[in-house]
């Protein structure tokens, strides 16, 4: 199912941010613009961090940035940015991040099946590091459609 969700409105490369914030903001807009959130879900997965902290650095490099549903999510939805340059999020073990995988569902349940296939995703060295070698947005996209096309074959 992950296929259907990164789309070439929701990946992108080469992004400049200053900092963990305007990042987020980049992701945030992309959902927005796929017409998956309003920008209040922006504004959510930012008063998150800062209320929160910096639980959403899940791994090296890696951020999950996320919000809960009612925050204006319309449909289910998953972005990929990678930064130019890495932002601290204060996550001591997993800064500077350069890869952030935004995730939005509409309850708390739908989107259960998306994170199995998401972890297996996330969790594969060679695919993030081709994404931080440089890999084009759509050759991003391919390999995820293919990956989860495998998937599905097993």
């Amino acid at each position: 199912m992950i296929e259907k969700l990164f789309n070439s409105t929701t990946v992108a490369v080469n992004v400049k941010a200053k900092n963990w914030e305007e990042a987020v903001r980049y992701g945030g807009e992309m959902f927005v613009k796929a017409g998956n959130t309003g920008r209040a879900y922006i504004e959510a997965m930012i008063e998150n961090i800062r209320k929160m902290g910096q639980y959403i650095v899940i791994a090296p490099g890696l951020a999950m940035p996320h919000a809960r549903p009612e925050f204006g999510v319309k449909k289910i939805g998953l972005g990929l940015v990678h930064l130019k340059e890495p932002v601290a999020f204060g996550n001591k073990e997993y800064d500077p991040v350069d890869i952030l995988v935004f995730l939005c569902a509409t309850d708390k349940n739908t989107h259960i099946n998306v994170l199995s296939e998401l972890m297996e995703l996330i969790e594969d060295e060679f695919f993030l590091k081709q994404v931080r070698g440089g890999m084009e947005k759509n050759a991003i996209i391919n390999y995820i459609h293919q990956k989860a096309c495998k998937g599905e074959n097993k």
